[in-house]
């Protein structure tokens, strides 16, 4: 229990810290630099990223930056293959600390045991289901996940594919602003229209992910649990 309230000390400082502190300010300056560094700025970018999104920072502006440094495409190259790197570190953090821990606590449970398995084995869909909803804050999925049965291999293809439409959103309308302070409003600004669309997408994918991940939860429980017309007569539960 003590690791575990660490943990969350930490969380709770490094939320705090991008509420309280200007990191918006911090990640223009960066991006600021790195449009005048040239190739050492992109491997600077790509390391900035993955620590940002590792230590709850917010990346959106990062990946803005991108679409305002390099444009849409070459900024969504740039992006989606150092967003997965960034994902997949965070969900081996929390696969590798907390799992075991949640396993220790609860993994006897066969109810809990029978869902954590069903959600493991249809984990690529979930996973990308996930991914493609804007609802679902970005750098706190990438732990959650870690805690589920999600096999490796398909947490990182789904959150390649699932993640590559917002990514493109972002960098376009990063692409349309003029200078660095403009980025904190660009999702404001301009492809107000894609945008909308893009919520209301993401909105019916959050109801899919929702309704198909309560439907394997209920037929895992089903088969967790005996029947009653599998018990023997005269036997009770």
């Amino acid at each position: 229990m003590k690791g575990i309230f660490k943990i969350a000390l930490i969380i709770a400082a490094l939320v705090s810290v991008s509420i309280f502190w200007p990191v918006h300010e911090w990640m223009q300056a960066l991006i600021t630099w790195v449009k005048a560094s040239g190739a050492w700025g992109v491997g600077a970018f790509a390391v900035i990223y993955i620590i940002a999104i590792v230590m709850f920072l917010p990346g959106s502006i990062l990946t803005l930056g991108a679409g305002f440094v390099y444009g849409p495409f070459w900024g969504t190259l740039l992006v989606s293959p150092v967003s997965v790197i960034a994902a997949t570190i965070a969900f081996s953090l929390a696969r590798g600390r907390l799992r075991p821990w949640v396993i220790k606590k609860v993994g006897n449970n066969r109810h809990f045991s029978a869902v954590d398995k069903a959600v493991g084995d249809q984990g690529f869909k979930i996973v990308m289901l996930l991914r493609l909803s804007p609802l679902f804050p970005f750098s706190f999925l990438n732990y959650a996940l870690g805690l589920t049965g999600v096999k490796a291999r398909s947490y990182i293809l789904a959150s390649f594919i699932g993640m590559l439409p917002a990514t493109f959103l972002y960098t376009y309308l990063g692409s349309l602003v003029t200078s660095v302070t403009e980025l904190a409003n660009a999702p404001k600004q301009g492809a107000e229209e894609a945008q909308s669309i893009f919520m209301w997408i993401g909105f019916a994918v959050t109801v899919m992910v929702t309704a198909y991940v309560t439907t394997l939860a209920r037929r895992a429980l089903r088969e967790a649990v005996p029947q009653e017309a599998d018990i023997p007569r005269g036997e009770k539960i």
